[in-house]
């Protein structure tokens, strides 16, 4: 396994969104990223970030406008010069970005996912890196939806398949240091 770490949406624009399940997460992420930083395993950060006029803002409010410090990581997660930032405009990590081919250059072979939504974002990131054929192990303790109901709904829906794993983060990092 020569995994990546992608961290989703944990952006300055989300931050007036964040809840007690999204807060909750954070120190967590946080600490898988320190971790896999000193096994130099990469670590990508997947933004919203739209254009000030985008059509998606017809269905949700308005937030992470490209250009604007929204589309920022949050500070408590620190982006490092070595990091990969990926602004991406739709819900998945992958939908026309340059992620996929980022990945097959790093010889990546399994994607980790953290971030929010679990039910939107996270999945659909998770869904086409399969469809990228990438392994995806979705860190179910490093994501959040706005209930933890949703996001359980997720979790469980997708536990015990072999090309979507779910893990909780320290179960990865003993995977991951065995590895190293």
């Amino acid at each position: 396994m020569k995994p990546a770490l992608v961290v989703i949406d944990l952006i300055k624009g989300n931050e007036p969104f964040f809840n007690e399940e999204h807060l909750q997460i954070i120190p967590r992420v946080r600490h898988v990223i320190d971790e896999l930083r000193s096994l130099s395993i990469p670590i990508i950060f997947a933004n919203d970030s739209y254009p000030e006029n985008d059509w998606l803002f017809n269905f949700m409010k308005k937030h992470a406008v490209r250009g604007t410090k929204e589309v920022e990581v949050i500070d408590e997660l620190e982006v490092r010069d070595e990091d990969i930032v990926v602004e991406k405009r739709r819900f998945s990590a992958f939908f026309r970005t340059d992620l996929d081919i980022t990945l097959r250059e790093m010889g990546v072979d399994t994607v980790a996912l953290a971030g929010i939504n679990t039910h939107v974002c996270v999945l659909s990131t998770a869904f086409d890196a399969i469809s990228n054929d990438f392994r995806v192990i979705l860190l179910s303790d490093c994501c959040a939806s706005h209930t933890r109901d949703v996001h359980e709904f997720i979790v469980n829906r997708f536990k015990g398949l072999p090309a979507f794993q779910v893990m909780e983060s320290e179960e990865f990092l003993e995977t991951v240091r065995g590895k190293s």
